[in-house]
């Protein structure tokens, strides 16, 4: 089985920053994307950043320019540098991963992290 585990969340102040990191383990031969997605109660789970095998990128709009993602592919982690952090901000982020299992058989399979809160204070 696969874990993802999130760490660097916490409280800030508006303007402050935060880098988030988490990282795959278990039984995993390669790992297609992986991202970061945020969630606030009553709301669903939205796009933050994503990042492929090939180091390309994708950022919701209101993140663009503040947040960074980037990803280690020896250590199989993924990170999101933010910056210029606001209020509106504020969420559970989850990190995902879209990967491969075996050698033999490549079916893909997502998984997500437990979550870890950032909120961000004005």
């Amino acid at each position: 089985q696969v874990e993802l585990v999130e760490s660097g969340g916490g409280l800030v102040l508006a303007g402050g920053s935060l880098r988030l990191s988490c990282v795959a383990s278990g039984s995993i031969f390669s790992i297609n994307a992986m991202g970061w997605y945020r969630q606030v109660p009553g709301k669903q789970r939205e796009l933050v950043a994503r990042i492929n095998s090939g180091g390309s990128t994708n950022y919701a709009d209101s993140v663009k320019g503040r947040f960074t993602i980037s990803r280690d592919n020896a250590k199989n982690t993924v990170y999101l540098q933010m910056t210029s952090l606001k209020p509106e901000d504020t969420a559970v982020y989850y990190c995902n991963a879209d990967l491969i299992r075996s050698e033999r058989y490549h079916a893909v399979f997502r998984y997500w992290g437990q979550g870890t809160q950032v909120t961000v204070s004005s």
